[in-house]
């Protein structure tokens, strides 16, 4: 799996109930076409990024087919996790 473009943007709480700060990463990612996760019309995993005073982690995220928009049922490998949670770490 590889990242090969990305967006991010502050999640506002309006109630103040969250403690710390949440951030939506889009990323766009790319996978070999005989990974189960292959999609014709690309792949991008939507990332909520949770930074609290302890440090950064990933809240959830969920891999879309960019053509269909439909959510993939797929989970990112243990060390997939830890790449992408130092990608997005990284372009805070």
């Amino acid at each position: 799996m590889e990242i090969t473009n990305f967006g991010f943007n502050q999640l506002k709480d309006p109630t103040g109930i969250i403690l710390g700060e949440r951030y939506e990463f889009l990323l766009d990612v790319e996978v070999e076409e005989d990974d189960e996760l292959f999609t014709e019309g690309g792949l991008e995993l939507r990332v909520i990024l949770a930074v609290e005073e302890d440090g950064a982690r990933i809240a959830h995220y969920n891999f879309v087919d960019k053509m269909s928009r439909e959510v993939l049922e797929f989970g990112l490998e243990e060390d997939e996790e830890a790449e992408v949670l130092a990608f997005c770490k990284d372009k805070l």
